[in-house]
């Protein structure tokens, strides 16, 4: 079964349509149809239903977004009959429900299809993939740009707009469909220039901001739309303390809330330049806080385009773990008091800044964790009690799972890629003695893949979650273990 997105465009909000009922849907669709012209919403339509599927394939959107178009050509225009676009639209989300359509495939369109009329293509709209954690966009050279260009500007524009689009997908959309306009006009001026060479040069130093600034927000947004409001703060809280591990816990909360809300404000918004105004402003607060902190830090705030210093900052590796004093845990009663929250994220900031080689990905298991108990304990009448009960057990996984993690990740950071394979390669000879040459080059091989993923900074959440579990393994004794 294929998936057809009725509702083609961000501003129409799903539960309006819902209690307003099908007039509502109709009347938005072909006020943005007749306002926009067949055109621009058909190149609308292309990077919305890029962005909500994925991993789609081109013939795959280009055959819903050709249907879609239709549909509002020809039901949009003066005279026809009301019922003209809900007949259609009802073909269309029949179709979808067809295991021969040739539409964008989704595991839930099964429980959409037992719906009927408007219930069924809201369900249908409501449908996305999961954001690309491994961007597949591959940038051409001028020449093959500019050859693909020639032969059918319209295809190539398609093609980008999908390709862009499914690749930078979490970028809010006003970004994304800027970025894709200037690049697009990039291309269609200097491939008829008569210096294209320069002209790509000039015409890239120009869009590095806008280039800069997608490219971020579709990373930050990314995580948010993984992570949520909460875990935001906590993933912005870990980076900067191992990022900058001198500056306390007091000096980057308050930057991790203004982090999370920033996401929060602009990660869906349609506002055109929320995210760019809002990630500068943060910049300065980051950089008037921290730049005296760490010297590299501080070479990052010293730029004069804040969309580049913040960059920058983001692309720090961790520093080396200072030397500090001794980690104070919570005590169980101090876990279930109004800021038991607050008191487990400044003990994971701790740990975080003691062990930078730690990645987040792994201090996000931490963190479920131990939140998980706070949430199951606390409520309950005896939440001390419950506390007290659970928490030795899932200390000692945590100091199980922390090691492992520092044995998979510890010596990455610190040596050449070369030079790491090598020291698995020993380490694994010591270990196995019995293996065979062909399976301890296989086992390297699977190790150096995990870690050059997920033992670095800003690793893909989703992704490296999974494979943790198979890395790390049991934490416990047994089958009920508390953080994996």
């Amino acid at each position: 079964m294929k998936v057809v997105t009725v509702l083609l465009l961000a501003a129409v909000s799903l539960s309006h349509a819902e209690h307003r009922g099908r007039d509502y849907v109709r009347d938005k669709i072909c006020g943005e149809f007749n306002t926009m012209g067949k055109d621009n919403f058909r190149t609308l339509a292309i990077i919305l239903n890029s962005k909500k599927f994925s991993n789609a394939t081109f013939e795959e959107i280009s055959h819903l977004v050709k249907e879609v178009v239709f549909l509002a050509e020809t039901c949009c225009v003066k005279g026809v009959h009301p019922s003209c676009y809900e007949t259609g639209s009802s073909a269309l989300s029949a179709k979808s429900c067809d295991e021969n359509s040739p539409y964008p495939d989704h595991p839930g369109i099964a429980a959409c299809c037992t719906q009927q009329g408007l219930e069924r293509k809201l369900c249908l709209a409501a449908l996305h993939q999961p954001p690309k954690e491994f961007p597949t966009y591959m940038k051409p050279s001028n020449e093959e740009l500019c050859e693909a260009f020639k032969k059918d500007p319209q295809d190539f524009a398609d093609r980008f707009a999908h390709e862009y689009s499914s690749n930078y997908g979490q970028a809010p959309l006003p970004v994304l469909v800027g970025s894709i306009k200037n690049y697009l006009s990039m291309v269609g001026t200097c491939c008829i220039s008569p210096s294209p060479t320069v002209c790509f040069l000039k015409e890239r130093l120009e869009r590095k901001t806008l280039s800069i600034l997608t490219t971020m927000s579709n990373r930050i947004c990314s995580r948010y739309a993984v992570y949520g409001k909460e875990k935001s703060k906590f993933s912005t809280l870990t980076m900067f303390a191992q990022k900058i591990p001198s500056a306390s816990f007091e000096d980057i909360s308050p930057l991790a809330e203004d982090s999370a809300e920033v996401f929060s404000k602009c990660c869906n918004s349609m506002t055109e330049d929320c995210m760019l105004k809002e990630l500068s402003e943060l910049t300065t607060k980051i950089c008037t806080k921290l730049s005296s902190k760490d010297e590299k830090f501080s070479d990052c705030c010293n730029g004069k385009n804040l969309l580049e210093n913040y960059f920058c900052m983001y692309s720090l590796q961790p520093a080396k773990s200072p030397q500090l004093p001794e980690l104070q845990r919570p005590t169980d009663e101090q876990l279930c008091t109004g800021d038991g929250s607050h008191q487990m994220d400044r003990f994971i900031f701790e740990k975080a800044r003691r062990q930078t080689s730690i990645p987040e990905v792994f201090l996000s298991k931490v963190y479920d964790a131990t939140h998980n108990l706070i949430n199951g304990c606390c409520p309950a009448a005896d939440s001390i009690a419950c506390v007290s009960s659970k928490r030795p057990q899932l200390r000692g996984e945590i100091f199980k799972f922390l090691a492992k993690a520092n044995e998979l990740c510890g010596e990455y950071n610190d040596l050449t890629f070369l030079k790491f394979k090598q020291r698995l390669k020993e380490s694994f000879s010591k270990t196995m003695p019995d293996a065979t040459p062909a399976s301890l080059a296989e086992l390297v091989e699977q190790r150096a893949n995990f870690t050059s993923t997920c033992c670095i900074m800003n690793a893909p959440p989703l992704y490296c979650s999974v494979k943790i579990n198979t890395e790390v393994g049991h934490t416990c004794d047994h089958d009920s273990c508390m953080l994996i």
